[in-house]
């Protein structure tokens, strides 16, 4: 499935570049879209193939080098721009899509492991344990994404942040999303996860209560927890499932987060309306909340193949 969503990304990217006309370009990124498919298996090969690392620095790992990409690939981009053409930009990234998916057909399989009687017999539906955890996750995810997609908006209409202003607090946001991820990814899963979400609030505060450009990019950098969260909330799920569940256990947390970053916006877009600035008291309440119920509900692993608790 790795392989086969490179594979479709490779061909979206070259229908991108050489696209003679917006229809035929937005073919190119709905399909691009369709390869999102490839986060629950994803997740499945790197703790397969994690070996002595825990699996939340193996995801944290992996998130972080995802996210230094996404600070790259902005500023390579703009620079293609600005020399060439904007198509320039499509079709140098499905050249370098070229040799991604070179390697990536070079990946060696990694061993599934057969259910055994009790996991047959007991679905992964009916898992209260990993049931009870994914509750925990949505709510968490739900308030710490709450204060993120009106923000932009915020600074720029409410405290007068200019566009260039914006893109250089949105770069730190990028660069906090990688030093996160490798710093918070060295920490037991469980710790990781909590700390993540204070980091949240932090952003959350600054951004509410800050009286200049310092402290909103500080509040961005720092927003970088919730990406690492995100990572080691679906590194907890490994410790509550049978291996032969994996998979489907990732694609279902990733379902409910999404669905919490659906939800999300349409709450904060209300508050927007009424009043800018009520959406980040509410987001440090709830983040409140979750930190509580995290460290309440969330599993105890004190030693990697140590037993876990609840």
């Amino acid at each position: 499935m790795i392989q086969a969503a490179w594979v479709i990304g490779l061909v979206a990217a070259w229908a991108m570049g050489l696209a003679p006309s917006l229809p035929l370009f937005i073919v190119g990124y709905v399909l691009y879209g369709v390869t999102g498919f490839v986060t629950s298996p994803l997740f499945s090969y790197v703790t397969a193939a994690r070996g002595k690392l825990t699996a939340g620095r193996a995801m944290t790992l992996t998130s972080a080098m995802f996210n230094l990409g996404a600070v790259i690939g902005p500023v390579s981009g703009g620079w293609i721009g600005e020399q060439f053409s904007i198509r320039a930009i499509f079709l140098f990234a499905a050249s370098v899509f070229i040799l991604s998916t070179a390697m990536i057909l070079f990946l060696k399989p990694q061993p599934r492991d057969e259910q055994d009687t009790e996991s047959t017999n007991r679905s992964l539906l009916s898992n209260t344990r990993f049931l009870g955890f994914l509750s925990v996750v949505f709510f968490v995810m739900f308030a710490t994404y709450l204060p993120q997609p009106l923000s932009p908006n915020f600074l720029q209409n409410e405290r007068g942040i200019s566009l260039a202003q914006m893109g250089l607090i949105g770069s730190l946001g990028s660069l906090g999303n990688v030093a996160f991820n490798l710093v918070l990814g060295q920490f037991n899963s469980r710790l990781g996860f909590v700390l993540g979400q204070i980091f949240v609030a932090i952003f959350a505060f600054l951004l509410w209560k800050g009286t200049g450009q310092a402290w909103y990019m500080l509040g961005y950098f720092l927003m970088g927890g919730f990406r690492a969260a995100r990572m080691l909330a679906m590194a907890q799920v490994r410790l509550l499932i049978h291996q032969a569940h994996m998979g489907l256990a990732y694609g279902i947390t990733e379902a409910g987060n999404s669905a919490a970053l659906i939800l999300a916006p349409l709450l904060a877009g209300y508050l927007y309306d009424k009043n800018p600035a009520s959406i980040y008291p509410l987001s440090l309440l709830l983040i409140g909340v979750g930190v509580i119920i995290s460290l309440i509900f969330t599993p105890r692993e004190k030693r990697q193949g140590a037993k876990v608790t609840l």
